[in-house]
């Protein structure tokens, strides 16, 4: 166990001096697995090279970049804009409702975008423009956009769920069916928590402006495209239609189509620019999930996941014990890790554990997603917080993690809600 403690006591000191988590996740398994095997270096970079190779080759990382092409698609399309207009003219009139219309919007991308940074940073550009016209206090209007894009990771298609479902071993397309209510639950809690913050002061979130019936009717059918996308995508999953590779190829293709009726796609350069974005966005995600996988191999060798196993049944903690130990452990480091990079750290350690417990892995990983929500937003360093920030860069930090503090309540309370009640993930799951 020590050896492990001292790889991950590298990899926190390495990545706090700001190198990237691939690379200091790949040089720390190589090292510590070579250490292991009496400084065998060759089985060490034999093990890398395997371990890169399977990953690289495997069928079921395809759907990685086919969602991120989707992604790329929807956002050059302009859609953002279209979606909060859409939300604004369901909730837009009443007061705080402008701060309501962010989070659904943040909703709507988040189901085509599958990325919380993204999200947040497309609608803080969409939506403060909008509440700063009619006087919102920044605290709220910042907070909402760095929590609205937590979204982004919970409602599917969500990359995350991908790479978990792929680490855990567990059926992407379930994983899928399992956040569509979780993620509907945390869309009305935070919608609930401005309800509750403009209630107990109205001057924080004013009325908008109300539009009529033609706007609205307007507003809402230039988002019907994106409704169907979502639609098919998620209930060819569910009726078993294709599976999620498949989906991911024809909502990649669909957002594709959308984005040359819209205007998004002009020329043959401007798609080249995207898919080499795409390009990009792959390589960097594929770097991470690379190296961890070879630290995770280190880690297996070093006998840990064994040893806490071990020690849960010595502590007789079961299994919500553990998993409410986990939380704790991924809300810290949360603050500091990107969603993909903390996910790869923390399951491989954790899962044989969690199987000789029979956690419900289904209903873990949902668990786990919301919990990494909350280190995206929670101080001294959520990852969202520091994305509005940067932004909107006249806004203090400080205001922006006091605007976040309800929406922080908001996951606390949907944490619980899924811990106390499993079927709220698994529900949906038993149909399929």
């Amino acid at each position: 166990m020590a050896e492990a403690l001292l790889g991950f006591a590298a990899v926190l000191l390495l990545s706090f001096i700001g190198l990237p988590l691939a690379f200091v996740t790949l040089v720390v398994g190589l090292v510590g697995f070579a250490w292991l095997r009496g400084w065998n270096w060759s089985g060490a970079l034999a093990m890398t090279g395997q371990q890169v190779m399977e990953a690289a080759a495997s069928y079921g990382l395809s759907v990685i970049p086919l969602f991120i092409l989707m992604g790329i698609f929807i956002h050059r399309s302009n859609i953002s804009e279209d979606l909060f207009n859409a939300a604004y003219a369901a909730v837009g009139r009443r007061r705080g409702g402008l701060a309501q219309a962010s989070v659904l919007a943040c909703a709507g991308f988040s189901a085509v975008s599958g990325s919380s940074l993204a999200t947040a940073a497309t609608m803080t550009k969409v939506a403060m423009p909008h509440m700063r016209r009619y006087r919102y206090d920044d605290r709220l209007s910042s907070g909402v956009v760095a929590a609205g894009g937590t979204l982004g990771i919970m409602i599917p298609p969500s990359v995350p769920l991908v790479v978990y479902g792929l680490v855990a071993e567990q059926d992407i397309g379930k994983l899928f069916i399992a956040g569509t209510l979780p993620g509907l639950l945390l869309v009305l809690l935070f919608m609930g928590a401005v309800w509750l913050t403009v209630w107990r002061n109205p001057q924080l979130g004013p009325a908008g402006k109300p539009l009529s019936a033609a706007e609205r009717n307007l507003a809402l059918i230039r988002v019907w495209p994106i409704l169907l996308l979502f639609i098919v995508v998620l209930g060819g999953i569910y009726l078993g239609v294709f599976t999620p590779t498949e989906a991911a190829g024809i909502g990649a293709t669909g957002a594709g189509l959308f984005a040359l009726w819209r205007g998004g796609i002009r020329t043959f350069g401007a798609l080249a620019e995207m898919l080499l974005e795409a390009v990009k966005t792959t390589a960097i995600l594929f770097a991470v999930i690379f190296g961890t996988l070879v630290f995770a191999n280190f880690i297996n060798l070093s006998g840990l996941p064994y040893d806490l196993l071990d020690l849960v049944e010595m502590l007789e903690l079961g299994p919500l014990g553990l998993v409410l130990a986990i939380c704790v452990i991924c809300v810290l480091l949360g603050m500091v890790f990107e969603t993909i990079g903390l996910l790869l750290l923390i399951v491989p350690v954790f899962l044989p554990t969690l199987y000789g417990l029979g956690v419900d892995m289904i209903w873990f990983g949902i668990v786990m997603v919301v919990v990494i929500e909350l280190g995206l937003i929670t101080p001294p360093i959520g990852m969202n917080v520091f994305t509005v920030k940067s932004v909107m860069p006249d806004i203090a930090l400080s205001r922006i993690f006091r605007g976040v503090l309800p929406f922080v309540a908001a996951d606390l309370v949907a944490l619980a809600l899924i811990l106390l009640f499993p079927v709220i993930a698994t529900g949906l799951v038993a149909f399929m």
